[in-house]
């Protein structure tokens, strides 16, 4: 089973992501609280899949993205952040993201997110 990095600010956004996961039987779930946090836990723990809030303290998601990115090329990112930041999309898929999810989250789309990209 994946190891997917939840990344995001908002303890209540990762737990909801971690509830919907665990119900689809993706229990093996890291956490990060922001963007530096979100590249150490990833030369860490290196996981399969990571979801990552754009906006957050510290270092934000693109900037994470990025620096994510040139640890590992390879590296399978799924950006995720609120309506109407359509420069942010472009960004993060320029930047390597796989996908781009909008908040407020609908279970099904996160999983289905995942099958696409983890098969």
């Amino acid at each position: 089973m994946a190891k997917i990095l939840l990344v995001d600010d908002a303890a209540f956004m990762r737990m909801m992501l971690k509830t919907t996961l665990g119900q689809a039987g993706y229990t093996d779930v890291i956490e990060a609280a922001d963007g530096a946090q979100a590249v150490e836990m990833y030369q860490a723990e290196k996981p399969d899949l990571v979801f990552m809030d754009i906006t957050m303290p510290n270092k934000d998601g693109l900037e994470a993205l990025k620096e994510i990115k040139a640890l590992d090329p390879a590296a399978t990112v799924v950006m995720c952040s609120a309506m109407g930041q359509e420069a942010m999309v472009m960004d993060s898929i320029k930047s390597g993201a796989k996908d781009f999810i909008v908040k407020p989250f609908k279970p099904e789309r996160i999983l289905s997110t995942i099958k696409k990209i983890l098969g």
